[in-house]
């Protein structure tokens, strides 16, 4: 008897660090991982947000979260673009994605920032969170609050790294 108590609570533990280190799977049609931003997505083209795809989404997830940053920005601690939460688990962001709540960028507007580098070319990171809940936060919330409100609710995460260099200096 005591053998099958163990044995479950071993069992639970497990699914539980299995789902703690789900990978999601995060691509694009416009662009591959460690690959070259189109100019259409920047402060030089239309400012659009790339379609993005979610896949490895585990079924217990509720919702998805996105935050895109760039941390060789100049300002401490980088620039972030884009914070999104309360996104749909079909993990289907198409291009000029305004779904799900949209936050505040680092230039504290809401909805997605194009890229825009002074100088050098800069990595982007689309990171993409599975959360076991939806949030409740305030729209004018920007990455930290995010950040703050996924914490203990985080079932899988994932990147996709872009790069982008101005091409008028």
């Amino acid at each position: 008897m005591h053998y099958l108590i163990i044995s479950s609570a071993f069992t639970a533990m497990m699914s539980m660090v299995s789902v703690a280190n789900a990978q999601l799977t995060v691509t694009s049609k416009s662009f591959a991982d460690n690959g070259s931003i189109p100019l259409k997505y920047s402060c030089e083209g239309e400012q659009v947000s790339p379609p993005l795809q979610v896949s490895n989404v585990p079924s217990g997830a509720k919702s998805l979260a996105l935050i895109l940053h760039d941390p060789d920005a100049a300002r401490p601690g980088g620039f972030t673009h884009w914070v999104a939460w309360n996104i749909d688990t079909n993990g289907d962001m198409p291009e000029g994605f305004k779904g799900g709540e949209q936050g505040h960028s680092g230039a504290g507007k809401p909805g997605y920032i194009g890229m825009c580098p002074p100088s050098g070319t800069h990595h982007y990171h689309f990171m993409v969170y599975a959360l076991d809940t939806r949030l409740n936060l305030d729209i004018t919330s920007d990455k930290a609050a995010l950040e703050k409100a996924m914490e203990g609710h985080i079932l899988a995460k994932g990147e996709l790294v872009g790069l982008y260099k101005k091409e008028k200096p």
